[in-house]
């Protein structure tokens, strides 16, 4: 089958988990003989590029000369196309531009300090978490810039696929919808939009609307849609209006799974240390991490929280640990890729997600398959498919604290969670993600097609 496929990260440009899905759910698409026409925006000159094969624009009559084609070696039957473009989702708008990712190699401890930091509260930089206006991507974070970009993408998305043979159009979250709906308009292909995340799960109840109608309009002139848990799939009725007979729930996977990764020893250390790895925006809950660090330190004091990520909300985490008085205990690392991934789950006792808001989280797959157990929101989808780790609410702090305290303090518990859940994950290949995605495909192209107005 040949498939149109529009996202807009993929390794090594990479902000959040939709790039590690997209990368895993490709490569076994390929596997498996599906040819994917892959597009997605770039940054301009980013050095990232060099390790990959360029090939020259197309030459073809009327082209627009404004993108790379490249072929991944490991990709056989991938072709990507590459879109210069500045589209960062996660990050806030900045005069200058969008603002840039934190460095792998910054290093963070947090001190008490007087600087005050706007956080992009309409009440000012010290407004409780449920007042921010958002997360990552809130109500306040977009300039025109954004939304011009998202629209050029649609229009060379269009140009790309002149000539190009494809089945089915696969569109990757809001982003990219608008050229999802302009490609299977234009050739009247059919339309697949996946959700990996929606504009209530980023931004709580302060949606910013212009983005709420680019999702609504996508899942609802799709043929199909693909949630990557029910718990998005309930979101898509609910607050969408969204068919339920059209929604097809597609959980994520892990690469290596079940013991395959290849690691160093774990560091020697005395201090116990409990991670928190994802963006630390409103949608993951750092605040709440950083309150049952605070419990927890009470009991127990040779343990050191190490916060590892980037995001709108990392110079606020940075001053309310010092707020809390904290700051010595929590250790910033910036944004992480790569072997430091796999080199901070193999240093930690216990990985915690303790998100407001998440459809799927493939974090704890990564602390499970690196035989890290791991504490996670039952406001997650990943909840709704792993049974051996521990749950909590986002909102219970003292739960929270207690369950850490707990795996800190026992080492029976720590061990049963850790080889229970390695071997849990084993089944959750991207192979049988991918081939439910098939079946998804399979039913689309064997059913009416949706009158797109």
């Amino acid at each position: 089958m040949n498939v149109f496929m529009l996202g807009w990260e993929f390794p090594p440009f990479i902000s959040g988990g939709l790039g590690t899905a997209c990368y895993g759910l490709t490569r076994a698409l390929n596997e498996m003989g599906h040819r994917i026409i892959f597009v997605l925006p770039q940054p301009i000159n980013a050095p990232e590029t060099a390790h990959v094969q360029i090939r020259t624009p197309s030459d073809r009559p009327g082209a627009l000369k404004t993108y790379n084609s490249y072929r991944l070696e490991e990709f056989q039957n991938v072709e990507f196309h590459a879109i210069p473009s500045a589209m960062q989702p996660y990050s806030q708008s900045t005069p200058g531009g969008w603002q840039s990712r934190i460095h792998a190699d910054q290093r963070v401890v947090a001190e008490p300090r007087q600087t005050v930091v706007d956080d992009g509260s309409p009440e000012g930089p010290g407004a409780p978490a449920s007042h921010r206006s958002g997360g990552g991507i809130a109500a306040g974070h977009y300039g025109g810039n954004m939304f011009a970009d998202i629209q050029r993408y649609a229009e060379i998305a269009i140009d790309l696929a002149r000539g190009e043979n494809f089945d089915i159009v696969h569109a990757h979250d809001w982003m990219t919808f608008p050229a999802g709906l302009a490609v299977a308009r234009t050739f009247g292909r059919p339309l697949v939009v996946q959700i990996h995340s929606t504009e209530f799960d980023r931004s709580g109840e302060n949606v910013d609307r212009r983005i709420y109608q680019i999702e609504r309009e996508g899942v609802a002139t799709a043929d199909r849609v693909i949630a990557v848990s029910y718990f998005t799939r309930n979101i898509l009725i609910n607050r969408y209006a969204a068919d339920a007979d059209r929604i097809d729930v597609v959980y994520n996977a892990i690469d290596n799974n079940g013991g395959n990764y290849v690691l160093p020893p774990p560091i020697r250390r005395d201090e116990k240390i409990v991670l928190f790895l994802g963006r630390i925006t409103m949608q993951k809950g750092p605040e709440y991490f950083l309150a049952a660090a605070k419990a927890v330190l009470q009991f127990e004091k040779n343990v050191r929280f190490v916060m590892a990520g980037s995001g709108d909300m990392i110079r606020r985490s940075i001053e309310l640990a010092a707020e809390l008085g904290i700051g010595h205990k929590v250790v910033f690392t910036g944004f992480l890729r790569g072997e430091d991934v796999a080199r901070v789950f193999r240093m930690a006792d216990l990985y915690v997600m303790p998100s407001v808001s998440e459809p799927f989280g493939i974090a704890p797959l990564e602390a499970l398959a690196n035989d890290v157990p791991a504490l996670i929101s039952r406001q997650s989808g990943v909840s709704e498919i792993l049974s051996h780790v521990l749950k909590v609410d986002f909102w219970d702090i003292n739960e929270m604290a207690n369950k850490i305290v707990a795996v800190l303090r026992h080492p029976p518990l720590q061990s049963t969670l850790r080889e229970h859940g390695n071997f849990e994950i084993r089944k959750l290949t991207w192979r049988g993600a991918a081939e439910n995605c098939t079946r998804v495909y399979e039913k689309t192209l064997s059913q009416p097609r949706r009158q797109v107005i």
